[in-house]
């Protein structure tokens, strides 16, 4: 099994990383790049499932398991909202008298 320390030290990184890509975005793109980025937070779901169910199957411990149930509910709650806000945008440029593209009925 990996070391805590190097899991934590490749959360570290990839969160510097992250925060610098992020960074050079425009804000004029940002919300576009955020229905894209959906797909990526369902991989995210997948790995943290993934990770749980190794906790689980190892016997690492009930901290293990909390964190692996708490990444797989932040994630699933980041791809929700993320289409939501891409509804909401594209709500935006729906006509007052138009029948919007997608409806529930």
């Amino acid at each position: 099994m990996l070391s805590p320390v190097i899991l934590i030290l490749v959360f570290v990184a990839s969160t510097v990383v992250g925060y610098f890509i992020i960074r050079q975005v425009p804000s004029l793109l940002h919300t576009p790049l955020m229905s894209g980025m959906n797909a990526l937070s369902g991989v995210t779901i997948v790995g943290a499932i993934a990770a749980t169910g190794i906790a689980l199957l190892s016997g690492d411990g009930v901290l293990a398991q909390v964190a692996g149930g708490l990444a797989i509910v932040l994630a699933a709650v980041n791809v929700f909202g993320g289409f939501g806000v891409t509804h909401r945008m594209l709500m935006m440029f729906h006509k007052k008298g138009k029948k919007p593209l997608a409806s529930n009925s």
